[in-house]
């Protein structure tokens, strides 16, 4: 679709505020500072502070293009074979979960697009529910849920005095919630505070979110970068071997 920018429709539209990640890479762009580094974006950087084409990545390439396979169009779910091994990094390969079929794995378009499915998806089938983020959370969560018409409150998490968690006020707000609520939870690496529950923290989250009848979001964006694959994924197995409903958005 083209439209001249001079038409009464574009006229009227002002320029949307900067990202607020974003914006940081562009100031870090333009500024000439030789010693500078750039800790906006959560993106993997060398010691000579550029990004690192993986070997894996590498090798993966050079698969792709010896096969000469045809690029259709995948299936509405995503590659059947990648959503299967997805769900078995998430879920784990021996997961009652994933040997049941109880799990559906749809693959979007990084964590992102991932997070604004399922809001999509809550906001069809559970409308009149309102959604709890961390405080401090990471921002594009209060943004994506909103845009699906969510009202977006926060529950305490960050305590500035001890640089850890506050797990006292967390634990009440989650107690205090209206059932059906939708709580959204970092599963590993808080971002952006890099404060994490402890397991026996997890135990009790675990333990209010299932007797409250709250539904659980859990956001893994760093699988593997906190304390490995394994450990890092436990608190999503956690939740799916306790039952009820459970989101997961993961890249």
């Amino acid at each position: 679709m083209n439209a001249p920018a001079s038409s009464p429709l574009f006229s009227a539209i002002e320029m949307a505020p900067r990202d607020p990640i974003l914006g940081i890479t562009e100031a870090f762009n333009a500024d000439q500072n030789p010693a500078k580094v750039n800790l906006g974006v959560g993106v993997y950087y060398d010691d000579n502070g550029k990004v690192p084409l993986l070997e894996c990545v590498k090798q993966a390439e050079a698969i792709l293009m010896e096969k000469f396979a045809p690029r259709t169009y995948l299936p509405i779910e995503g590659l059947a074979a990648y959503d299967k091994a997805v769900q078995e990094l998430v879920f784990g390969a021996d997961s009652a979960v994933v040997k049941e079929k109880r799990a559906l794995t749809a693959q979007a378009i990084g964590g992102t697009g991932a997070l604004k499915l399922g809001a999509d998806f809550l906001q069809r089938f559970a409308p009149g529910s309102q959604v709890w983020i961390s405080d401090p959370s990471w921002e594009n969560h209060r943004a994506l849920f909103e845009s699906a018409g969510f009202t977006v409150n926060s529950y305490p998490y960050y305590d500035a005095n001890t640089r850890g968690v506050n797990f006292d006020g967390m634990l009440a707000a989650l107690q205090a919630m209206p059932a059906g609520s939708i709580v959204l939870l970092h599963a590993c690496c808080h971002n952006p505070t890099g404060a994490d529950l402890t397991d026996a923290q997890w135990t009790q989250v675990i333990a209010v979110v299932s007797q409250r009848g709250l539904i659980p979001f859990l956001d893994m964006a760093y699988q593997g970068f906190g304390d490995g694959i394994e450990a890092d994924g436990q608190v999503v197995r956690r939740f799916a071997a306790a039952g009820g409903a459970l989101f997961v958005s993961n890249s």
